[in-house]
């Protein structure tokens, strides 16, 4: 595969297909609409998934597994979640058995036997699984709050896939919990999103919005939405993560009560929220550039490669021997380091290949390094180049990756902060939406119908009614109508 990726401002979609594919994150699959996973990829998502399920476990929450298939007449209990969310999405689980085909030699049909007598569906998400598991398992205050959490993968029938961003088959996690107030559950909601805002932007890097879905935008099923809105380089809109104040609407449909301490039956308040593979697509879109990703150094699968240059065996064995002490002392501080010191490519072919993988720190180690006792390190996010000691090389270099975290983070605040523009009439609207891009800032009636007919016309929606946001007065952009708050408008994926 050639290693050449088409420009960002050429093509921005090929650009972001070049970086997964070329990358060495994912590939396209023999399914329709389904991505293989590879080693660079995974190793990526494992380290976000680690992190994660840290930070769930700090707060309380535990792992469980549930089944990947979903009785028809579970996701039918919830109304709105059925009619709202995911009829459309559904991978539909008929039959149960294929045998030979009798009239076609080699070849295989469904056994019309096999028929199953409720069909199942593969999980779009898991509430309804969940919640028929959870009548049995809380009878009373004591059994409050339950706090779970599952790492699985979802299938949802997408018409139009990407990489990542979009695909029939991805990985995630969903929490589900129960309370016995409405309070706790709301408070629980907020404090997943915390917990999400601090991943993204201290992880991965990427600068996020939080705010509320407006009812047209919710979860199916859901009382509220919450998220958190990131941009990417290209002013769209990619939404890093939802977390759900559900009400008593899945406890009704469940029939699931508890005993409170008054001796009283009550129905359990409920929450769900999840991150997804999705994530990666977001970090992508959010750092990289033109020779490649840029891996935030604390979620990268290598941080640090050490690459040699030599002439002959006798100065490999010393480099090598350099490389090796440094390699330990890297790992010794917890540092994630690679040794290339294979023969199949020169020294500027690895150069290029770790700059499109997007490794945050690349050393160079020649024979004239080791008798100056340095060594050259290049940076990933500015490409700056320096020659630095190799005595207490390791503190150092750890610095210098919490600094790349830091400045990358910078970078994409300020890239996020100039493109947030309030805008007072519709001409305006549409004039930086089609032009500047990013997150549009506007008052808006409160309508669904004002929402739909942006909608329409610009393919903008409403990203989110940032929490942040103050009461002001003004008119919605669109309809004229009072209007006491702005919004967040953008074009997104």
């Amino acid at each position: 595969m050639s290693k050449e990726i088409t420009s960002r401002d050429k093509d921005y979609s090929q650009w972001y297909n070049d970086l997964v594919l070329k990358g060495g994150l994912a590939d396209y699959s023999a399914v329709r609409g389904c991505m293989v996973i590879k080693p660079y990829g995974y190793a990526l998502w494992e380290n976000m998934r680690d992190v994660l399920d840290r930070m769930f476990k700090d707060t309380g929450h535990v792992n469980a597994y549930f089944p990947l298939f979903v009785p028809r007449s579970f996701l039918e209990k919830e109304e709105g979640h059925a009619e709202g969310g995911f009829a459309k999405e559904c991978a539909v689980v008929t039959h149960y058995r294929l045998k030979a085909d009798p009239n076609n030699k080699g070849k295989l049909m469904v056994d019309p036997d096999s028929k199953l007598e409720e069909e199942l569906i593969v999980r779009p998400t898991s509430e309804a699984i969940i919640w028929n598991a959870y009548k049995d398992w809380i009878n009373s205050y004591r059994d409050l709050p339950l706090l779970i959490n599952q790492w699985a993968n979802v299938v949802r029938w997408e018409m139009r896939t990407r990489l990542f961003l979009r695909t029939t088959e991805f990985l995630w996690q969903e929490g589900h919990t129960a309370h016995a107030t409405a309070e706790e559950a709301v408070e629980e909601t907020v404090k997943m999103l915390g917990v999400y805002t601090d991943f993204v932007e201290n992880y991965m890097a990427v600068p996020v919005i939080k705010g509320v879905k407006t009812p047209n935008e919710r979860f199916a099923g859901a009382i509220d939405t919450y998220c958190i809105e990131a941009l990417m380089q290209d002013g769209k809109a990619l939404q890093a993560g939802t977390s759900h104040f559900l009400g008593q609407n899945f406890a009704k449909a469940f029939d699931v009560k508890y005993l409170n301490r008054d001796n009283q039956q009550e129905y359990v308040w409920a929450t769900s929220w999840g991150m997804s593979t999705r994530l990666i697509g977001a970090l992508i879109m959010a750092h990289g550039d033109d020779q490649g990703l840029i891996m935030p150094p604390r979620i990268a699968p290598v941080q640090v490669v050490i690459v040699p240059i030599y002439k002959g065996d006798e100065q490999k064995k010393l480099i090598d021997t350099r490389a090796n002490e440094l390699m330990q002392q890297l790992k010794a501080v917890g540092i994630r380091v690679k040794y290339d010191d294979s023969d199949n490519a020169r020294p500027g072919w690895k150069f290029a290949e770790y700059e499109l993988k997007g490794v945050p720190v690349r050393l160079a180690l020649g024979a004239r390094d080791l008798e100056n006792n340095v060594v050259e390190i290049a940076r990933r996010d500015t490409k700056e180049k320096s020659s630095v000691s190799l005595d207490g090389l390791a503190p150092y270099i750890a610095t210098l990756l919490e600094e790349i975290q830091q400045n990358m983070f910078e970078k994409a605040r300020v890239y996020r902060d100039s493109h947030i523009t309030e805008v007072n009439s519709w001409e305006e609207f549409k004039e930086v939406l089609n032009g500047k891009g990013g997150f549009i800032s506007a008052h808006w009636d409160g309508t669904g119908e004002t929402e739909e007919k942006i909608k329409q016309e610009t393919k903008a929606t409403i990203r989110c009614i940032p929490l942040s946001s103050k009461e002001e007065t003004g008119v919605c952009v669109y309809s004229g109508k009072p209007s006491t708050q702005r919004v967040l408008f953008a074009l997104s994926y």
